[in-house]
Parts: C-alpha cells; structure tokens; sequence
C-alpha cells in the first residue's frame, strides 16, 4: 500500500485535517494500487466497507477504513484466503497479535532456508566455472547442506532394515560420488517440493486431490533422480515412515506443521493411483 499522510492531506476530497479527510473509491485505488473492482468486492463482501457516503451516494473512505485495507493487504499478502480475513481483522487485539507474531517467525524461517539453498546454488555455480573444487562429503557436511538433518541418527537402522536391498546398495553408490555442490542441488530441488506441498496446505487443498499428486510424482521423481529408483510400493511405504517415526516428523514438520501427514497423505494418494 502506498497511501502516505502527507497524500492523504493533500487529497482533493479531503478537508483541512487528518480527520476531516475522505477519499472517494477513485482516489483509493489510484493511491493504493488495490483496483476499484477489488473494492467494490470488498464492499460487498462485507470486508472494507467505507464509513460514510457523499449526498450523491459515492462510497468515502476514512483514514480508518483505510487503516482496515492496509490489514487486509498484509494478510492477503501473507497467503489468508480472503473468506478467512475478515475473522482475523475482527478477532481480539492479542489474537491477531499471536497470529502475525506466528507469521513473522514462519518469514523469518523461509528466509533463512532461502538463504541457505542460494549459497549451495552459488557454490555449485563456482564449481561449474570452476571458481571452486569439488569433494565428497562426510555425514558433518550432509547435515550442514540439509540444515540440520544428520544421517548418523538413522544410519544404523538403515543398515539393518535395507542393506540387502538393491535401493540401499543404489543409494549407497550414488551419494558416495556426490559433491558438496551436488547436494546443495538436491537440497534446492526438495525444497521445491516442499514449497509445493506447504503451498497446497495453506490453499486448502486436500492432499487427496490431483494437484497434490502431481507434486507427489515430483516427490518421486526427486527420489528416484537422487537416490534409488522408488516404486509407488516403495514410496507408500516411505509414506508411512514419516508418520511413524517421529524423529522423521519432526525434521518434516520444521517447514510446517502437519506438513509430514499432509504430504504422507499425497504420497499414498499418488502410489494407491498407480495401482489402479
């Protein structure tokens, strides 16, 4: 929004003082860049609708209900389907506080990871140019690119549950040869895949429905690309790995909670889909 005080004075509808000023629907979309269609629906949707209205019948607008379409820009800006702000505008003060405060921490959280993925894109981009060496990784170096995740915690399990197994002797031959830029590449890709399935949370969109499954087959692919070649039997049961143990749900759910059951959902929808 761009409405500053000094415009707002300057408004020719607008009296001699701040609290005198009004602006007609016009006057509020050239200053904020919100367009008199999106106004109007705000109107009648119950959202901003203006305080006052002129011995014509023309909406006015207030500096209040102008302080009202700032709130609603920020959380549409923050990804709050429209149906839902008018409850946030109009919880308690302390409600709305804890919420922006929860917002706030989630920004703060996406970009610190984006910063993160941008220094292993550039350092794989070095490598490309060759501005840098590349060299194979120790479990040290994987938990750092995975921002915390370390493969030391299941890497005795994992021994024992799969070493026999041609995925784990494909994944094992695979990740041996990988650089640090490779896995910075990795760690870029997943978390595409992650944005896409936070995305469709905060859409409201059932892990169920196809656009799920489409980042799903992604999910897959990403998998398949990286580590082993994943059937749709082997990803169900990874699937119910990130709900069963908690350890993987909690490193999951740092993106989002509830982020390990959503895409656990997504993922069987897409694999019991290739079954039919």
């Amino acid at each position: 929004m761009t409405l500053t005080w000094r415009e707002g004075l300057r408004c020719p509808s607008g009296g001699s003082t701040l609290d005198e000023t009004r602006w007609t629907v016009g006057e509020v979309a050239a200053l904020t860049g919100v367009s008199v269609r999106t106004l109007h629906h705000y109107d009648e949707i119950g959202l901003l609708r203006p305080a006052e209205r002129s011995g014509s019948n023309y909406r006015l607008y207030t500096p209040g209900d102008l302080a009202r379409l700032r709130r609603v820009l920020t959380w549409r800006a923050l990804g709050v389907p429209l149906a839902e702000v008018a409850g946030v505008l109009d919880a308690p003060p302390d409600l709305e506080r804890e919420a922006l405060r929860a917002h706030a921490a989630r920004l703060r959280e996406d970009l610190r990871r984006a910063e993160h993925t941008l220094r292993e894109v550039q350092a794989r981009l070095d490598a490309l140019d060759g501005r840098a060496e590349e060299s194979t990784m120790n479990n040290e170096d994987v938990k750092a690119v995975f921002d915390g995740f370390d493969p030391a915690l299941y890497e005795t399990e994992v021994r024992e549950r799969w070493v026999d197994t041609d995925a784990y002797r494909q994944s094992a031959a695979r990740t041996a040869r990988y650089s640090k830029a490779d896995w910075g590449r990795i760690r870029a890709e997943m978390d595409g895949i992650t944005a896409g399935y936070v995305d469709l949370m905060d859409a409201g969109v059932p892990p169920t429905d196809g656009r799920a499954q489409a980042v799903a087959a992604r999910h897959r692919a990403h998998i398949s690309g990286a580590y082993y070649d994943a059937s749709p039997q082997m990803m169900r049961g990874l699937a119910q790995m990130w709900v069963a143990d908690e350890r993987f749900t909690r490193n999951i759910d740092r993106a989002r909670a509830g982020l390990a059951a959503y895409q656990s959902a997504a993922v069987t929808a897409w694999a019991d889909a290739q079954d039919g």
